[in-house]
């Protein structure tokens, strides 16, 4: 064996191993297809908007609607549900947090399944959502607890299986439920 060719085959399945661990947006897209989304209702998001909001834009499967508040696409949202379509505000934590009163109000006094993914913008990798240093992703699922709001977290590519499942969930029970999205997707 020439030297170095075990080192670059190691490489090579270690390359392999990390890709296989990385969120991906293309694995979140499959997911929310899967569970019947055909509707994206979206503000940009550090997190989720250069592999997730802007692959939905170019798909001609996927509508999505841009909204300029977070209050505004619980709303939207709910009015889809209730024209029997199904759909996924896209927004990030600092929306959510702004937005505590219409998810109140319309998703769970409502009982509108509103389902939402939100980026946790500034979250380490590999560090729960309530050990952050960041103070408003700490408080993101006290918030949602607090509600009665069902979470998840995604974060590996393990969990986008729990995306589905979810949403459908979501849309049995009539209450609202958030993906929330721990790391930039590639």
């Amino acid at each position: 064996m020439p030297s170095g060719a075990g080192d670059r085959a190691t490489g090579i399945a270690m390359g392999e191993t990390a890709l296989n661990q990385v969120l991906r947006g293309d694995a979140l897209i499959a997911a929310i297809k899967r569970a019947g989304i055909r509707f994206i209702v979206a503000l940009p998001d550090r997190t989720t908007s250069e592999h997730l909001l802007k692959p939905l834009l170019a798909d001609p499967q996927m509508r999505v609607v841009q909204v300029c508040k977070e209050d505004e696409g619980i709303s939207i949202c709910a009015g889809l549900y209730a024209a029997g379509q199904r759909s996924l505000l896209l927004m990030q934590h600092t929306g959510l947090l702004d937005s505590v009163n219409a998810m109140r109000g319309i998703a769970v006094e409502g009982r509108n399944p509103v389902c939402m993914m939100v980026g946790l913008l500034n979250k380490e990798p590999g560090i729960a959502p309530a050990d952050s240093k960041s103070y408003g992703v700490r408080v993101v699922e006290p918030v949602l607890d607090a509600l009665g709001i069902a979470h998840h977290l995604i974060e590996r590519p393990g969990d986008v299986e729990r995306i589905a499942p979810a949403v459908e969930d979501a849309y049995a029970r009539s209450a609202p439920v958030v993906m929330l999205i721990g790391t930039e997707p590639l």
